[in-house]
């Protein structure tokens, strides 16, 4: 547990350039606090105390206003910066170093007592008030955009936005500092500038026309004066 909480604090220093020392990190991050409970919590119903585990989990939500179901399961590194109004659910798993931002949820799509609720891979990010929900994978370094909607599998490396999430950047890795702060794609604005290239490439085609039908013009006209000066 211990262990696990050295690279979550090691975490917070690594993705937040606002922090300045551990003290503010102890005292001022309801993330870090988050994972104080969660790790607590997770370790008492891996013991099979499972009302105590849920309470301390309550605890955890009371004071941070951060839900982490106790059943979760997290690995090392995890990183919720802000983290207001994030929900995770009891049959999700998350891998190591991974970072998500507040109004995230991670949810569920069914009330059966089964797998239901979505597994990140490694250094995955998640924008603030993006809901992933349901029973598939986001992979290894794949980025999900600020209020996106994702239902299916992500794949790896992957950039989803929108909603429904769509897949606008695929097989690229990218840099942690990238990772934290995205530059992700606008889809809107890469149709806007595809619509903008087809105007042009129409206006080009058009002015062509233009010109082929005045060339013929003047030379029907030409052709005309020349037999009208034969007679």
């Amino acid at each position: 547990m211990f262990t696990y909480l050295k690279d979550d604090l090691k975490a917070v220093f690594d993705r937040d350039p606002a922090v300045r020392n551990i003290f503010e990190i102890f005292l001022c991050y309801p993330g870090f606090h988050a994972m104080l409970f969660y790790r607590l919590s997770h370790g008492l119903w891996t013991r099979k105390l499972y009302l105590l585990g849920r309470f301390v989990s309550h605890l955890g939500r009371f004071f941070t206003g951060i839900e982490i179901h106790t059943g979760a399961k997290i690995g090392r590194g995890f990183f919720i910066d802000h983290g207001m109004g994030v929900v995770i659910g009891e049959t999700s798993e998350i891998g190591e170093n991974c970072t998500i931002y507040h109004q995230v949820t991670l949810g569920g799509t069914s009330w059966a007592k089964e797998k239901r609720h979505p597994t990140l891979g490694n250094n995955v990010v998640i924008g603030s008030g993006a809901k992933v929900l349901g029973p598939f994978r986001v992979c290894d370094n794949a980025k999900i955009g600020s209020n996106s909607v994702v239902v299916k599998e992500v794949p790896e490396n992957a950039t989803v936005v929108g909603v429904p999430g769509r897949m606008v950047m695929s097989g690229v890795k990218s840099s942690g500092v990238d990772l934290q702060h995205g530059n992700l794609p606008d889809p809107v604005a890469k149709v806007v500038s595809c619509m903008m290239d087809q105007i042009h490439s129409l206006e080009k085609k058009v002015s062509a026309l233009t010109a082929e039908q005045q060339r013929l013009v003047e030379q029907l006209e030409r052709q005309r004066e020349t037999e009208a000066d034969s007679e």
